[in-house]
């Protein structure tokens, strides 16, 4: 049974690296990051097929511009007989700071468009999502206009991090589950040094 990892964003050069594209960028590196290619097509989306972590995974890429994502995903899902709870959909947030991860099992849109279609389209919320920091734009910057820059030379050593953070936490999501993965993965790159050096201090049970 295969799993559905969708990233949303923008077709087309111009909007290559941009901050709605975020969600393009981590199912690239994934792909990159095991072997696999865009090279299949099917309802409106981009795919590449094959086996990460051990899970047979389609990735994919709609084509229908950000907004109008439900359409795609729908459809994939249909066609290849993916339960609901084989489907993460990873997503640019503007209410969340830059750098920082949030994985969850389900959700609300929470004003983020292609997330919202895509709700509209399976009509539940009830899928894993994640969504990854973009921040709010300057003042009297348009959002609209905001969600189309890239990422200033000072914020792409960040955004590159928490996108390899994010192959960290799919890789567990599909491996062992959605809690664990939140649970390891969620929240800025101190936030997640923190726990972690705090799980070594912490006694072994054979050990108490």
């Amino acid at each position: 049974m295969r799993y559905l990892i969708v990233g949303l964003g923008n077709p087309g050069k111009e909007y290559e690296g941009t901050r709605h594209n975020i969600g393009f960028q981590v199912v690239d590196a994934l792909a990159a990051a095991y072997g696999l290619k865009f090279d299949q097509k099917k309802s409106n989306a981009k795919y590449a097929d094959g086996l990460i972590a051990e899970r047979r995974v389609m990735l994919a890429k709609p084509q229908t511009y950000m907004n109008a994502s439900g359409g795609s995903v729908q459809g994939l899902m249909n066609f290849f007989q993916i339960p609901i709870e084989q489907l993460l959909v990873v997503a640019d947030h503007l209410d969340i700071p830059l750098g920082t991860l949030r994985l969850r099992p389900k959700g609300g849109a929470g004003g983020q468009n292609g997330l919202k279609d895509i709700m509209r389209a399976l009509g539940t919320q009830d899928f894993a999502q994640m969504r990854l920091g973009i921040g709010r734009p300057p003042a009297k910057m348009e959002p609209a206009a905001y969600v189309l820059r890239r990422f200033d030379t000072e914020e792409q050593p960040i955004a590159q991090e928490v996108i390899d953070r994010a192959l960290k936490a799919i890789e567990a999501w599909l491996q062992e589950g959605v809690e664990i993965a939140m649970n390891r993965y969620n929240g800025t790159a101190e936030e997640v040094a923190t726990r972690f050096a705090k799980s070594q201090t912490q006694p072994k049970p054979d050990e108490q």
